[in-house]
């Protein structure tokens, strides 16, 4: 790893809480550098007029006749079947504390 300083295994293992022994320190360096040194072969790569995706396969939505949309609520509709709202927006519980 020419381009990048030494890795600070005390740091990265205090970030993931792990309390490690001198020599898992030590397997984890050379591991973890290896691991880095992966990515920079992947970097080198020209991908350059590579179209980015996000599976090897090409993947549709598959849709049934039935999956279209249909009539939707105003705003204001939605405003007057609520319990409660308030600029525009419906009021609801607080569900996280």
């Amino acid at each position: 790893m020419p381009n990048t300083s030494p890795l600070d295994i005390d740091y990265v293992a205090h970030l993931a809480r792990l309390d490690l022994s001198a020599s898992e320190k030590a397997k984890l360096g050379i591991q973890l550098t290896d691991i880095l040194g992966h990515f920079e072969q992947l970097e080198a790569i020209n991908v350059d007029g590579v179209e980015p995706m996000a599976h090897a396969h090409a993947v549709q939505n598959v849709w049934r006749e039935g999956d279209q949309a249909g009539a939707t609520y105003s705003a204001e509709q939605v405003a007057t079947m609520a319990p409660e709202s308030r600029d525009g927006q419906v009021v609801v519980p607080k569900v996280v504390e």
